[in-house]
């Protein structure tokens, strides 16, 4: 009989929709002890009727309009944090206190701070965590990391990533409210370095190892906005644009771009990885294609055939990729949505003895320590050290 696995998720927006699409999911492609059960969804009282139709178009058995009343439910055993980054730190810690394991949207909080006191509750806690970075699971990407574990990239020398939009260039949009809460520096605690730049710092790391230190420059292009709640014009606080040079602990150092007003861009995450041996480069908007350079046997160092060196365009969409075998038939690609549904099976796995789910909090936090760095760098003008 299959184990249930009763769900609170907290948040009706982009996310919510995006994690209970997962949830509702996960058993039909992947075999797992665990059957998730949407039991309660949560959002503010002002959002009510917002939520009862999030309730009924998702199948949720119930609603609630108190975060905290929804966490001591004793009929829950999970809580999926999809609300504003401002309010991450005191609902992880509650549902932690509370014994229920945590998904919790990233970037983990609003500052290393918050996030090592969210660290430390749910390891006192012992609970099972997951924070969603889920541009490891888009099989590309972990095919990636694949191809840098098994040494075809050699000694790396350079890392490049770029995340671009550009939905915020009209000085009209206003900033705040349940619809752009991104913008409010109060809320979201930073603009396009939380936002966009904490993927690309989690796919780096996983895939290069640790950066050990930062350069940075940020900039805020619109420099006052109507807010959504109170009408005013207010100062902007978020950074509409960052870019900072990394160096790693193994030598190889980066670039990394980000910003809301590349014009033409909607959701443009890119990374190259230039190593000895070889390369690979990655386009979120392309996900299905994995580009790789094969300069040199990883086995034997001997540069291969002339002839046959070049870049290479991987379909990955075959049962022996990442993640496919679960999927559609070859040349079958599949898209966002299934990024959210790979990452809670290998979560329910890291449950049913399978190995241990990453990134948990303790890994994210090493993303917000990184994203602290890059701030205060662009504030100081200079080189800033990462915590080891």
């Amino acid at each position: 009989m299959p184990k249930e696995l009763r769900v609170a998720v907290l948040g009706c927006g982009f996310m919510g929709r995006a994690h209970s699409n997962a949830w509702l999911q996960v058993n039909h492609f992947f075999p797992r002890e665990h059957k998730p059960v949407l039991k309660v969804c949560v959002a503010r009282p002002e959002e009510k009727d917002k939520l009862e139709k999030f309730a009924a178009a998702w199948g949720y058995e119930s609603m609630e309009l108190d975060w905290k009343r929804a966490i001591q439910r004793k009929d829950v055993d999970l809580v999926d944090v999809c609300v504003p980054n401002n309010m991450h730190h005191d609902v992880v810690i509650a549902a932690a206190e509370a014994g229920k394991m945590i998904v919790c949207e990233k970037p983990l909080a609003m500052n290393a701070a918050e996030g090592r006191a969210m660290v430390a509750a749910v390891e006192k806690a012992g609970v099972a965590n997951m924070v969603s970075f889920n541009y490891r699971r888009v099989p590309a990407i972990a095919l990636a990391k694949q191809v840098v574990d098994e040494g075809r990239i050699g000694r790396p020398f350079h890392y490049w990533a770029t995340y671009n939009q550009d939905y915020t260039i009209s000085a009209d949009v206003p900033q705040g409210g349940m619809a752009l809460w991104r913008l409010d520096v109060k809320v979201a605690g930073s603009g396009v370095t939380g936002d966009l730049l904490a993927h690309s710092i989690d796919t780096a790391e996983w895939l290069n190892g640790p950066i050990q230190r930062v350069t940075a420059h940020a900039e805020t292009f619109v420099k006052e906005r109507k807010h959504a709640e109170t009408g005013k014009i207010e100062p902007v606080g978020i950074d509409d644009a960052c870019l900072f040079l990394a160096i790693f602990k193994n030598g190889s150092i980066g670039t990394f771009v980000s910003t809301r007003y590349a014009r033409g861009r909607k959701n443009y995450n890119t990374f190259e990885l230039n190593g000895e041996l070889g390369a690979v480069h990655f386009n979120l908007e392309n996900p299905h294609l994995l580009d790789f350079f094969r300069y040199a046997d990883p086995k034997t160092g001997q540069k291969i055939e002339d002839h046959l060196t070049g870049w290479q365009s991987i379909h990955v969409t075959n049962f022996e990729h990442p993640y496919m075998k679960s999927w559609w038939v070859p040349g079958c690609t599949i898209g966002y949505e299934h990024t959210f549904i790979n990452g809670f099976a290998d979560f329910l796995a890291s449950l049913e003895g399978g190995p241990k789910f990453q990134p948990d909090m303790r890994a994210a936090l090493r993303t917000q320590e990184v994203c602290d760095a890059v701030l205060d760098s662009a504030k100081k003008h200079q080189w800033v050290e990462i915590p080891s």
